[in-house]
Parts: structure tokens; sequence; C-alpha cells
């Protein structure tokens, strides 16, 4: 292997994170040029990175990114292989950039995400594949759900990441007017609701957005619990068992984690007393790092 000037050796890997040696053998090919060399290392981090695309990736860390207005805000699963690469400088600035990226852009999945490009230019699928060219492991933009109050509404949307990553909260909620907006009480309302769903996970705002086919269901599980007793006796139990079904999934339903003598709903009621404004949870969604479950729901028209 020819000599290579190691000054330039050191550029060239601190511009691409690739390792020592690469960067001597890319150099090498190239002349010592280390524009070329970059091209190279590029190229052939590339086609390493289809090779690791297909091992499984289930640490990493769920992400959010809310845009200083507060009216746009995304909320992002991205995986990697080990939890050591979770934890590396590398990835976790790569993390924050890329979801800085996701808000910006007008893509509404994950496949016309990849295919699309960034602020500087760069598809966001070579983004990737050069990251996992520098760390060696597979990396993933699982999903992710973007949030944008409509315009002419007063509100904000939020995040709250749980227990550094394993758990993420982004939730929209509108209100009458942008006083509101900008007051205080408001904004500590929104809080307690994101702490509120990354702690008691429900699954919908409210009891009529429960899918018809599961009401159904459950609604026969506890008739048969109840055989045997007289039909109108049977009809109060399973209502009481519903009432409790709902009051474990829906949002509005719960009891607040930081009062429960009180729900969600009360939350919400009093504080559209105390602003003299109409407050609506929207919708929320809520991640788990690395979940069989799949996407989570996003939730639409709350209170």
């Amino acid at each position: 292997m020819a000599d290579i000037n190691p000054a330039v050796v050191k550029a060239l890997r601190e511009k691409t994170n690739a390792g020592m040696m690469d960067c001597k053998r890319a150099l090498t090919e190239a002349g010592g040029n280390i524009e070329k060399a970059e091209a190279l290392l590029r190229q052939k981090g590339i086609a390493s990175a289809g090779k690791k695309a297909s091992r499984h990736a289930k640490e990493g860390a769920v992400v959010s990114f809310i845009q200083p207005s507060g009216k746009t805000g995304v909320l992002v699963e991205i995986n990697c292989e080990t939890d050591f690469v979770a934890k590396n400088d590398i990835f976790t600035k790569f993390v924050k950039e890329i979801t800085a990226e996701i808000a910006a852009s007008g893509a509404d999945s994950v496949p016309a995400l990849l295919e699309s490009a960034g602020s500087t230019g760069v598809l966001f699928k070579d983004a990737i594949a050069a990251t996992i060219a520098a760390l060696g492991e597979n990396i993933v933009i699982r999903r992710f759900a973007r949030f944008q109050i409509a315009e002419g509404n007063g509100g904000l949307v939020a995040s709250y990441i749980h227990l550094q990553g394993k758990v993420g909260v982004l939730a929209e909620i509108n209100c009458g007017n942008e006083v509101t907006a900008k007051s205080e009480g408001f904004r500590e309302m929104v809080k307690d609701i994101t702490l509120q769903v990354a702690a008691a996970h429900p699954v919908v705002v409210s009891r009529d957005q429960v899918d018809a086919a599961l009401v159904a269901s459950e609604r026969e599980i506890y008739k048969a619990q109840v055989q045997g007793k007289p039909e109108n006796i049977v009809e109060k139990i399973v209502d009481g068992k519903m009432d409790k079904f709902y009051s474990t999934a829906c949002l509005l339903e719960q009891a607040c984690i930081k009062n429960p003598d009180i729900t969600v709903k009360d939350l919400v009621a009093a504080k559209e007393k105390e602003l003299s404004d109409k407050i609506s949870i929207v919708r929320f969604v809520r991640y788990a790092l690395g979940e069989e479950s799949g996407e989570a729901p996003v939730e639409e028209e709350g209170h």
C-alpha cells in the first residue's frame, strides 16, 4: 500500500466517520485525492449498507421534534441493532438531525420519506446508508407521525419522551384562540396530557372512537362471564364492565395520574372554565421502542 499523508487520512476519517484503514485504502485507490476517496467510500458504504439492511434492528430511540411555533411536530422511531450504537455520538447526532428534517419534509409515509431529499439535497435513504457505513449496523426509520395545527386554529403540538427514548408521545390539542395557546395554564395542561398518555397508555381519545367490532366482542365476552343471571341483571353488569373498559382505553375517561380523583375530561373542563375557551384533545400517538404491535393508532376528534 502506497504511503499516504497521515494528515489527509485523518481529514478523510473526520469527514466520513469511516475506519482509518478504509480511508487509507480509498485514498490509495484515488491517488491521494480526498474528494475522489470520499466518493469511493460513499459508494462502498452504500453497498455495504445494502448488505446490512436485512439485519435485525430493534434497539435505537423514540425521538421528537417540535418546531419553535409549537404548531408542527413529529414523533419518530429510529432503530439500530445494539444499545451500544444507540448511545453512540454518531447515532444520536444523526437521529437529532434527521428528526428535524422529517418535521420539515412533506412525506406522509416512510417509503415516501426515503425517496425524498432533505434540506441538503441528499436523499434520506442515502443519508441512512452513509450512517450505516459509519456505524457498521443496520439503521431503520421504522415509523413517524407528524401533527400540524390546522390553519386558523389555536392550540399546540407537544411531545414527551420517557425513559431516555424508550417511550415517546406526540399530541395535538386545540383551543379557540392564540391567547389561550400561549398561556401558562394551557401549556401546563398540554404537558400533563402528554405525561398521561405515556404513563397510562390509552388507545383512543373518546369512547365513540373505539372500533365497533371490538365493542361487540368485549360485550360478548362479558356476557359469557355472567351466564345464568336474569337478562336485565346481565345487561347492567355488562354495562358496568364496559365502563371499566372505557376508563382504561379512552384518554378522556382515564383517572388523571396527577390527581386520580378526577378524569382527564374533568381536567379539560376545568381548564376551559379557567381560560374561558373551548379546548379539544384532537389526537395523539404513543410509540414504545421495538413494540411488536406495529404503528400505534393516531386518534382523531377529541373532547
